[in-house]
């Protein structure tokens, strides 16, 4: 395997992991300090994705592209923004990556490391939900200036958490992942397969929202007046 690629995978499979950890433990440090209340949980946990998903984007991006997420690798990879050869090394490094951010969330609150979800997450407004957030995404991610990726990518996932029913999972890794957790921000397995359907379906709907709108100018566009 190329050295270059190796660093690149190890970026995905430590900032996929650091991100899952950050999902995964704030919700159970927000769930043990909230007292039962899951509106507060909710913004503790949001805040912290928000920041941390900041962070990892701009300390990982010029490593691997800090994609984090098959369904934004897969998109980059038919735009011919990473090899073809590459998207499995980097599914198979976000997937391992997602599932140990979980038992690194576990071993620090000792909690068993190894346990599955009995979160249910179903049904037709959760899938509706996870096409929303996903599409959403990839319009952010293909239509962000370069210089503001990391801030608008996080502003995103911070209020799609709370207009989206599912509070925006928006990566297969995610939800893989965060089947290995029976905590807060956990889903059973059972419910993980309808969640990265809508994913996919969601992300190539975004993909043809940046289609249908064209090429972002550099320069707002000023509206002619009508005469």
């Amino acid at each position: 395997m190329p050295l270059n690629l190796s660093r690149r995978l190890l970026g995905e499979a430590l900032g996929t992991m650091l991100l899952l950890a950050v999902v995964i433990g704030s919700g159970i440090m927000a769930q043990r300090l909230c007292g039962g209340n899951d509106g507060l949980a909710l913004l503790a946990n949001t805040l912290a994705t928000v920041g941390g998903l900041y962070i990892l984007i701009e300390v990982f991006g010029p490593v691997s592209g800090a994609h984090f997420n098959p369904a934004v690798s897969a998109v980059m990879a038919w735009r011919g923004e990473l090899a073809m050869g590459a998207l499995l090394p980097y599914i198979v490094a976000q997937l391992l990556g997602a599932m140990l951010g979980a038992f690194l969330a576990h071993a620090m609150f000792d909690l068993p490391i190894l346990q599955w979800s009995a979160k249910v997450r179903t049904g037709n407004g959760q899938w509706i939900a996870e096409a929303v957030a996903t599409a959403g995404l990839l319009l952010v991610i293909l239509r962000a200036p370069a210089s503001r990726v990391a801030a608008m990518v996080a502003a995103y996932i911070g209020a799609a958490y709370w207009f989206t029913a599912s509070t925006s999972f928006a990566n297969p890794a995610a939800a893989f992942g965060r089947m290995f957790s029976d905590t807060f921000a956990g889903i059973e397995p059972a419910s993980a397969p309808g969640f990265v359907a809508a994913q996919l379906v969601g992300a190539a709907i975004g993909v043809g929202l940046h289609a249908a709108l064209g090429q972002p100018a550099t320069a707002p566009i000023k509206p002619r007046a009508t005469p």
